[in-house]
């Protein structure tokens, strides 16, 4: 047995996109370890990506925008979970790996962001979390977990992040009060992890992303870049019965760079 004891159990992971997605090093760890893995994406497309990297698991379609599509998918997983006999029909964690920005207009100055934009990020990035616990909580066992991803700090102003910083540090600030109100019936633990900059598809997409990505190598304190895998052996572990002890805990995963933004190189470069 390995050292995260999850063999032959199931976990769901909402947000796969393609193989270098967050979700996707997730759901590899998992499976590696011996879990089964249920994969919730948004459309068919990301659903034949998913079906050839784990050929394996189970793999739904939802677009969590629409909250009847988490109810409709969370049926759909209860009768192929009702499939196992001599089983109790629960899943022992989801992962919740989605986050979504329509600059519609392009990217503004924090103080001009459109009010559609903010709130469809809101729903889709933050509140879908909170549905996905509600809608799927007879889903989930006693002990289960959930465990969402946010970013490193939502308190510096990078202005290429626009404005989901906020949104991120609702996201963090939803795990106490799913913890406290899931506290009446269960002991389901909610966490995040917190990861650095990223080399991933959906962050390429940020407008001066390799930039920053570039800067981040240089102000972590072993001068390399944190990967995705480091954030999914996190997330694994917090997902595992191995961390019952860590609830309400947003778990940053930088590799240091928080402690570093003096770096002698750096200011050197900068003010040389």
């Amino acid at each position: 047995m390995s050292f995260l004891k999850i063999e032959k159990k199931k976990f769901v992971v909402f947000g796969l996109a393609n193989k270098k997605s967050v979700a996707c090093a997730i759901g590899r760890t998992l499976v590696e370890a011996g879990a089964e893995v249920i994969h919730v994406v948004r459309s068919e497309e990301r659903a034949q990506n998913a079906r050839k990297l784990f050929p394996a698991s189970k793999v739904f379609i939802c677009d969590v925008e629409e909250e009847a599509n988490i109810i409709r998918v969370r049926d759909e997983i209860k009768g192929y979970l009702a499939g196992f006999s001599g089983e109790d029909g629960r899943v022992d964690g989801i992962v919740h790996s989605i986050a979504f920005a329509n600059y519609s207009d392009g990217m503004k100055p924090f103080h001009e962001t459109i009010k559609a934009d903010f709130l469809q990020a809101v729903n889709v990035s933050c509140f879908s979390f909170i549905s996905i616990a509600n809608h799927f909580k007879e889903l989930l066992a006693e002990n289960g977990s959930m465990v969402t991803i946010s970013i490193s700090t939502t308190q510096m102003a990078a202005e290429n992040y626009g404005y989901m910083a906020p949104i991120k540090a609702a996201l963090d600030s939803s795990l106490c009060f799913l913890a406290k109100s899931f506290s009446e019936f269960s002991k389901v633990r909610f966490n995040a992890v917190a990861p650095g900059l990223l080399k991933t598809s959906a962050s390429a997409g940020i407008p001066g992303y390799v930039d920053s990505y570039l800067y981040a190598e240089k102000a972590i304190l072993r001068k390399e870049a944190l990967t995705t895998q480091e954030a999914a052996d996190c997330a694994a572990f917090l997902l595992s019965g191995r961390a019952s002890g860590i609830n309400c805990q947003t778990i940053v995963v930088d590799a240091g760079m928080a402690v570093n933004y003096f770096d002698k190189e750096i200011v050197t470069k900068t003010v040389g």
